[in-house]
């Protein structure tokens, strides 16, 4: 999967939440787990199977990251630069996912699908849609007892729309890792099988003329390295390899540059 480098679309203004609106632990998160939530996220029509919430950008990210919105600085303006964008024309199909993070608001609709662009924000979703990549649900965690701010991502690898969109072997590993390399500018990719708790990276991307600086540590006991419950499960792992590692990617995203007065 390529690192993208900066694109440059207009923008405006933007709102953000008050930070004293929200409550972020040490860890950047409330563990859904610790709350009588889970760590995946239900697919409809599957009988209660999930897909694994595997990324996680921390609530000590910078508050303007944290809004959801492309325009200005935004998460989904953090996100167009690590590689996705939102789906083909706005246009989505099939039933949305849900995921109870703990925060107190119960079972939640997934927020939107982004998709990987191919390095062209305006249409390259639609490439994914119709050849497959990388792609993620989020939700943000912001429920009225445990108010963190934090995205919770489940990212995976899907075939083309020839195969249903299946899931690729190891695809919810290496979704995660895909967009953790992009996130990070990594010059090769991500060795998944070697990855193990506590491992880290980092690096600056743009889009914009903003800069993003991120930080992504590899966290396990919060998602389960299991089959268990997991949708997929045969395809995606075998008998001997689990579809899940049981590894969680926490981002912790800071804008170390801004556009210029003459960029506005």
């Amino acid at each position: 999967m390529p690192h993208l480098r900066s694109f440059k679309f207009s923008w405006t203004s933007f709102w953000s939440r008050d930070d004293e609106e929200r409550n972020v632990p040490a860890a950047g998160f409330h563990n859904p787990n610790d709350y009588g939530g889970s760590m995946l996220a239900i697919a409809p029509n599957t009988g209660g199977l999930g897909e694994p919430l595997n990324v996680i950008v921390s609530g000590h990210s910078d508050e303007a990251v944290l809004v959801d919105q492309e325009i200005g600085r935004g998460f989904r303006s953090y996100m167009v630069a690590v590689g996705f964008a939102s789906e083909c024309l706005g246009q989505h199909s099939g039933n949305p996912q849900t995921a109870n993070l703990g925060d107190g608001d119960g079972m939640q609709n997934e927020t939107a699908v982004l998709r990987y662009h191919y390095g062209d924000p305006v249409l390259g979703t639609c490439k994914e849609s119709i050849q497959g990549g990388n792609h993620f649900r989020y939700w943000a965690q912001e429920g009225a007892e445990r108010n963190s701010g934090a995205y919770f991502l489940a990212t995976s690898e899907e075939k083309s729309i020839n195969f249903g969109h299946d899931i690729v072997f190891n695809g919810y590993n290496v979704g995660r890792d895909w967009l953790v390399g992009n996130a990070t500018a990594q010059s090769s990719v991500i060795p998944t099988l070697n990855l193990t708790n506590g491992t880290t990276y980092a690096g600056s991307i743009s889009y914009n003329n903003y800069t993003y600086y991120t930080e992504a540590i590899y966290l396990s006991g919060i998602l389960q390295n299991s089959s268990n419950g997991v949708n997929h499960a045969f395809s995606v792992g075998t008998d001997s390899m689990s579809p899940v590692d049981g590894l969680v990617a926490v981002l912790t995203v800071k804008i170390t540059a801004t556009p210029s007065s003459s960029d506005t």
